[in-house]
């Protein structure tokens, strides 16, 4: 996590801890999930999700030393209402808010729809011609110039322009291959010359 905060600048860094991991409190080593459970307990709040939705989520925090980490880290106890159990936040800069690095780790959906349609449906990732680190950051930048020139497809500048969720590309992609097919379909139907075999 320090290595990422470097490489980025010094920014804060936020991932999860399972729930076994130990941390030190008071000169005792426990697990995160033992030290939340008994002896701080969550508080409900609303917190707004990607700067829209206001949801109710069950929160408690603390700075301990985290001992796998060697060192004081900014631990959280998260969980959202209808969830039975919490999820571990941890981040590395310990002078932010509780409520800022909750509602920053909401943005982690949008990174994770980019890696999901990058692996599935861009291809780059099975379809990489050249292997190792060069390879992958040059898999990366043909896949954003790709997704900026979709930004240019009628339907996502619909969505767009009515302030709507883009669409992925994985989604484009799909709906690009039904256009054409029913474009093939479409036009082999009203030929003059189509087999009967194909009308049935």
């Amino acid at each position: 996590m320090d290595e990422a905060a470097k490489e980025s600048g010094g920014s804060q860094v936020i991932s999860q801890l399972r729930k076994n991991q130990n941390i030190e409190y008071r000169g005792r080593i426990r697990s995160v999930e033992s030290y939340f459970n008994s002896i701080n307990k969550g508080i409900d709040q609303i917190i707004r999700v990607r700067g829209g939705k206001e949801i109710k989520v069950t929160v408690s925090s603390a700075r301990l030393k985290v001992s796998s980490h060697s060192k004081k880290r900014f631990v959280i106890a998260l969980k959202y209402d209808g969830e039975n159990d919490y999820r571990y936040l941890v981040a590395t800069d310990l002078t932010w808010r509780t409520q800022d690095i909750i509602q920053a780790y909401t943005l982690r959906w949008l990174i994770e729809v980019f890696f999901e349609d990058w692996k599935l449906y861009e291809g780059w990732g099975r379809e990489a011609k050249q292997l190792d680190e060069e390879g992958s950051s040059r898999g990366l930048i043909l896949s954003l110039l790709f997704d900026h020139c979709l930004l240019l497809h009628p339907e996502q500048i619909a969505r767009i322009e009515s302030k709507l969720p883009a669409y992925t590309l994985g989604s484009l992609q799909r709906k690009s291959q039904m256009d054409v097919l029913l474009e093939f379909i479409t036009s082999l139907y009203n030929t003059p010359h189509c087999p009967d075999q194909f009308i049935k």
